[in-house]
């Protein structure tokens, strides 16, 4: 219900005259942590962005990702690429795993009632399912990024979407050195939802305080096959700032995420390490 409220209610904003959007001064833009910003890279601009994500409890866990972000022809269309290396289990289990490759639209500009560029992105089988590093299928994800600035001091992002899994894989079972079940052979179709939103606070010309919330629709496969669905719900609070050294933007950034899951008992308490790079070519 949430879901479709929410589409409905973007269709009418969307559907009113479109205002023009008042001028505000510069400000740090298309680095948050969590919700995707809807703002294309500017013509002959390149982005390259490292963030990782570190849990501590129960066990030490550690996603990084790193994407490059191209404009195609304009800021209109811009491609993208996304790695992602996990260190898992206090770093018993490490690796690349699914890549994505991606496509955004630029569909209104800041300029407008808001910024919206919707993203395809295509999954790529890359990480070793065995290890619980990917999921063993391609498959496609769709986001719907909005972005607002408000005021001089706060501007807000949503972000809704889905990720689609047609085959989906689970790590094979092991014992005394044969198998007793192997779950590859079963595979499931997974459809995980996301929705979340962000209000940034403009505190200085090139600082930023940051809110995220971040929920996962999901489920996994268990090591004996069968789907298990779960909620996750992400409170993160950051900082960021930039560092401009002639045409280069250097963006680093700190955030301390708050993870609610029904997989698991309590709350895990983590750091986001971000850092990006952005410069003409």
């Amino acid at each position: 219900m949430i879901f479709r409220n929410t589409v409905v209610a973007i269709f009418l904003l969307s559907s009113l005259p479109l205002l023009a959007q008042q001028k505000f001064s510069k400000a740090i833009e298309d680095n948050s942590f969590l919700i995707e910003e809807a703002y294309n890279q500017e013509e002959r601009v390149i982005q390259h962005i490292s963030n990782a994500v570190y849990f501590q409890d129960p066990q030490h866990d550690v996603a990084y990702t790193f994407t490059q972000e191209l404009p195609i022809g304009g800021q209109r269309h811009q491609l993208s690429f996304t790695i992602p290396y996990a260190f898992l289990n206090s770093n018993s289990v490490n690796g690349v795993g699914d890549m994505m490759i991606n496509y955004r639209y630029q569909l209104f500009t800041s300029n407008d009632w808001a910024a919206v560029a919707p993203r395809i992105s295509i999954i790529l089988p890359t990480g070793n399912v065995n290890k619980n590093l990917g999921l063993g299928t391609t498959g496609v994800q769709v986001n719907l990024p909005a972005s607002k600035r408000l005021s001089d001091f706060f501007a807000v992002h949503f972000n809704i979407g889905f990720t689609f899994l047609p085959a989906a894989q689970a790590p094979r079972t092991i014992n005394t050195g044969r198998d007793i079940y192997s779950p590859q052979a079963d595979k499931h179709k997974l459809t995980w939802y996301n929705f979340g939103g962000s209000i940034i606070w403009l505190a200085g010309k090139k600082f930023n305080v940051m809110l995220e919330y971040l929920m996962n629709i999901a489920s996994n496969i268990d090591e004996f096959g069968n789907v298990n669905n779960f909620t996750e719900k992400i409170f993160s609070p950051g900082v960021r700032c930039a560092i401009d050294i002639g045409e280069l933007q250097i963006v680093p950034g700190l955030g301390f995420p708050f993870s609610f899951s029904s997989r698991q008992a309590g709350t895990r308490v983590g750091m986001i390490f971000y850092l990006s790079f952005e410069h003409p070519f």
